[in-house]
């Protein structure tokens, strides 16, 4: 079963798929189970359909309920052609994706006697852009901003426990390594990506440290899981590295997996998700596996 909501009444493309556990959708008499909201990346210029069904439907093979939110991005459609883009859509600026995720979590705790969800087992999961959304409501759940806008106690949208994949944590981690040719088409897609998020393309390094949520870590981040790839030359492993010593710094249960090899946006990292070759990296597929185990021992 999958059904699609629409979570504001006045703006269309931000939504919630939804992919409960088949068997166990709207019967009471089952033991509620976990959930988790999925969000993809995309450079905040669009939501990734490889990081978005796949991964929830293998989080329902775990006997998951699983959500895919469609933040509001940049552009609704696929951008091919980074040198010809339309104008994009200047509502994309942060904290208006933020607000999306809260106003998700908060669906699902709303809703968790209807889906048979278990509210307090609320993993939030995202990749690249999306881990930068999963990261920031992981470290700003508390915050008046959330309370003041839906009039909700800040319990309404803390995550019991994120899994970050390849994410953007850091922006100060985000400077090209010395060992590495600049990369045209990278410089193209930050740009754009920086008129998503910040509104204009050249952001200060205030406005960049404001924006990166491993500055923010606290002992009331949640649990987290952190895999990269030391290979990822889009999103820097040191992104990961960073957030997970903030982790440890503040005493917050991790669990950290770096890959050597694979690319950026591995997604499930097997056919399941690949667009081509690229996408699959045997070693880096066991992520999943290990995510599993680990969220076992949380719930």
């Amino acid at each position: 079963m999958h059904e699609t909501v629409q979570l504001w009444d006045d703006v269309s493309y931000v939504k919630l798929q939804c992919y409960p556990v088949p068997e166990t959708h709207g019967d009471p008499s089952v033991q509620k189970r976990p959930a988790i909201i999925v969000c993809p990346g995309g450079a905040f210029l669009g939501t990734s359909d490889r990081e978005a069904e796949p991964v929830a439907r293998r989080f329902n093979t775990k006997g998951m309920h699983a959500f895919v939110l469609r933040y509001t991005t940049y552009y609704q459609e696929r951008i091919t052609n980074l040198a010809e883009v339309p104008p994009g859509n200047p509502a994309s600026a942060y904290p208006q994706p933020l607000l999306d995720l809260a106003k998700a979590i908060l669906y699902v705790r709303e809703h968790a006697e209807e889906f048979g969800v278990d509210s307090d087992r609320i993993v939030v999961c995202g990749f690249s852009a999306g881990g930068h959304l999963a990261a920031s409501l992981g470290v700003h759940w508390s915050s008046e901003l959330l309370r003041d806008t839906f009039g909700k106690e800040s319990r309404w949208f803390q995550p019991n426990a994120l899994i970050l994949g390849y994410a953007l944590l850091d922006y100060a981690a985000m400077t090209p390594k010395s060992n590495q040719a600049p990369d045209p088409g990278n410089a193209r897609l930050a740009e754009l990506a920086n008129m998503a998020v910040f509104g204009k393309p050249d952001p200060t390094a205030e406005d960049y440290e404001h924006l990166s949520p491993a500055r923010y870590v606290s002992p009331s981040t949640p649990p987290t899981f952190l895999w990269h790839t030391q290979a990822d030359g889009l999103v820097y492993v040191e992104n990961s590295l960073r957030f997970a010593g903030e982790l440890a710094k503040h005493g917050v249960p991790f669990d950290l997996h770096i890959f050597e090899q694979g690319g950026h946006g591995l997604a499930l990292s097997d056919e399941t998700s690949a667009r081509g070759p690229e996408h699959i990296d045997a070693h880096a597929a066991h992520w999943v596996d290990l995510a599993f185990s680990w969220l076992a021992l949380r719930f």
